[in-house]
């Protein structure tokens, strides 16, 4: 009974989430650089102890400050624990709860914070995961979140490190402060998508496992790292250093491909390094810790005024002080929002870690790390009060979704993310332990790592136990259609249409088999028909007005390329497109002009260039 007690009046403190002041501590730190890399284990990094790591800069960083051997995220998706990070709360205290969803804007974040104190603030980002549109871009004056321009007439969800950090620096060339000159000050935000999946190329002829090749993109997010590291070296000693992850990834474990479905620590477990001005080197923390402490715990170090956050400040373990011992939540929604299954919740609390679900489990952590073997049974009364604290904690089990755009879910699902629907009621919701196998499969194809035949034949797997699968007959309709097979894509394509897809994909696709066929009109109506789903989509426009010029109409032509370039001015091939309309319609000066500026616009090595001077000397040429 005494024990029992016990546990209710830690969740009792747990569900207040709030610290009494740590013990005034002096620091110098003066900037601060957090780096994010998304879907990185802690076990696949040097300073965690994995022999067949190459992450110097990381294990280097590791040495120079604190390392937490028990980070976890408050749940294993992109923005939701991107979100923790920022805002110091728990998913049900900033609303981020899935991919897609915005944080609430009344949240304050750590941007906000130092913003107000006088620091610089900005953010680079890997992914569309964090647009702006989701809220993150709060507090910060600069957010750098463009993607590459669209590529065979499908947006780009993501970029390379490389281009990241590049933006960063440059960045960081004027804004990277002077040692000890006031008003210098600055908070700098980088966010790496190296290791997400697809890692590397699948189709490497070096016949790596998925596991090397995920090895691999870590060893390139390090390497960028080292970049941002070394560019720092002249104000280092001012600027505390935070490199952590969003979430894991799993490679089987508990059935699972990927991340977001389950909440067992594959997934939530992250690496988290803190290095900085009175930071001492060398420390190992092993009490456990999570993402909304990271909040808390710099602005400390900073000098800033306290921040109101879920989190506690961890300053106190730096000199070895054991950290209260608190109950700490993840959750996901993913398997709600992506599949109509039920939503997971963990707590975890001493050595003991709960999962709630249609059938509950609760794990020993201490003894079984690996979370192998569910005690529930056994433990019907901690279990029962497991649950209590941990609905206290979730809230609501159903979501308003209605703000996610059908442009988000259909970018995040190019990203990997099901973006399926929650229609069932809640007492009908299957336990996601029940779909492991099909969630799995779907992840397999989702994930990148499958090609051609090998593609085809998994896509045909799922579709035999699962006929009216979207995605999977999107993504069937796409192998069929780049193979020049054409009449057995469009009954995918359509099957997905009819499915109401929040995607313009599947129209994109059947578009495209009907221009093979010659036939126009029908491709004009079926990209009209994409617009009403994703009214703010460049591609569909310039698509629509490509078909629309090639269809003999070029001065219908004109404007939906005219609209498509005002949103994405990159979009070289809608430019290419609009200077032939102009051309088409007898407007020879306009259409010299756009081809004049589109040449301005190429790189010096572009392909594409003859084609545009051609066209240049043709409209420039006397009728």
């Amino acid at each position: 009974m005494r024990a029992a007690a016990a546990t209710v009046c830690l969740f009792l403190v747990a569900c207040s989430a709030k610290q009494s002041e740590p013990p005034a501590q002096t620091s110098s730190a003066h900037n601060l650089v957090i780096i994010t890399i998304d879907t990185l284990r802690a076990d696949h990094l040097g300073a965690y102890g994995y022999k067949d790591a190459h992450t110097p800069t990381i294990d280097r960083l590791a040495n120079d400050g604190v390392l937490f051997t028990h980070a976890y995220a408050t749940a294993p998706i992109t923005l939701t624990s991107h979100a923790s990070l920022m805002t110091g709360r728990y998913p049900p205290g900033h609303g981020a709860r899935h991919n897609g969803m915005r944080i609430d804007l009344k949240t304050p974040t750590l941007a906000d914070k130092l913003g107000e104190a006088g620091f610089s603030t900005a953010a680079f980002i890997a992914a569309y995961p964090l647009d702006r549109r989701f809220g993150l871009i709060k507090g910060f004056q600069t957010y750098g979140d463009r993607m590459p321009p669209a590529r065979n007439g499908r947006m780009i969800n993501e970029r390379p490190g490389r281009d990241v950090v590049d933006e960063a620096l440059s960045w960081l060339s004027t804004h990277g402060g002077t040692p000890g000159t006031p008003g210098t000050r600055f908070f700098l935000w980088i966010h790496l998508f190296e290791p997400h999946a697809p890692y590397g190329d699948p189709a490497d002829k070096r016949g790596l496992s998925a596991r090397q090749r995920y090895d691999e993109e870590i060893t390139e997010a390090d390497r960028q790292v080292g970049r941002v590291v070394d560019t720092l070296a002249p104000v280092r000693n001012d600027t505390i250093i935070v490199v952590a992850a969003d979430h894991g990834e799993a490679f089987g474990e508990h059935g699972e491909i990927g991340h977001s479905i389950f909440v067992y620590d594959t997934t939530l477990r992250v690496p988290l390094v803190i290095t900085g001005p009175g930071v001492p080197a060398g420390r190992t923390v092993d009490d456990r810790v999570v993402l909304v402490d990271i909040a808390p715990t710099v602005t400390g170090m900073l000098g800033v005024a306290r921040f109101d956050a879920d989190g506690i400040d961890l300053r106190p373990a730096f000199n070895g002080t054991t950290l209260p011992n608190r109950a700490l939540y993840a959750e996901s929604f993913a398997p709600l929002l992506d599949f109509g299954w039920s939503p997971l919740h963990s707590l975890r609390s001493d050595r003991w870690k709960y999962i709630d679900a249609p059938k509950p489990e609760l794990f020993d952590i201490t003894r079984d790390p690996t979370e192998e073997h569910d005690l529930s049974g056994a433990e019907s009364k901690r279990v029962a009060e497991f649950r209590d604290a941990s609905a206290r904690l979730a809230g609501p089990t159903t979501l308003d979704t209605s703000g996610i755009d059908p442009e988000a879910k259909a970018r995040l699902q190019a990203l990997g993310y099901a973006g399926g629907s929650a229609t069932l009621p809640q007492g009908k919701r299957a336990d996601p332990k029940d779909r492991k196998e099909e969630a799995a499969r779907l992840a397999q194809v989702t994930s990148g790592e499958l090609a051609g035949k090998d593609l085809e034949r998994a896509l045909r797997a799922l579709l035999r136990s699962d006929p009216a699968n979207p995605q999977a007959n999107l993504r069937l309709g796409y192998v069929l259609l780049e193979s020049n097979r054409c009449k057995q894509a469009i009954p995918r394509l359509r099957a997905a249409i009819a499915a109401h897809l929040p995607s313009a994909d599947a129209h994109l696709g059947l578009a495209g088999c009907q221009v093979a066929e010659r036939q126009f009109d029908s491709a004009s109506a079926t990209l009209r028909d994409a617009e009403r789903i994703e009214p703010g989509n460049p591609v569909v426009m310039a698509n629509l007005g490509l078909v629309l010029s090639d269809g003999g109409h070029p001065a219908e032509a004109i404007e939906p390329l005219q609209r498509a370039l005002t949103i994405d001015p990159d979009l070289h091939q809608a430019r290419f497109g609009l200077a032939v309309a102009f051309a088409r319609a007898g407007r020879r000066a306009d259409a010299a002009s756009t081809a004049e500026e589109l040449l301005r616009r190429l790189p010096p090595d572009a392909s594409q260039r003859s084609e545009v001077e051609r066209l240049i000397r043709e409209t420039r040429r006397q009728p």
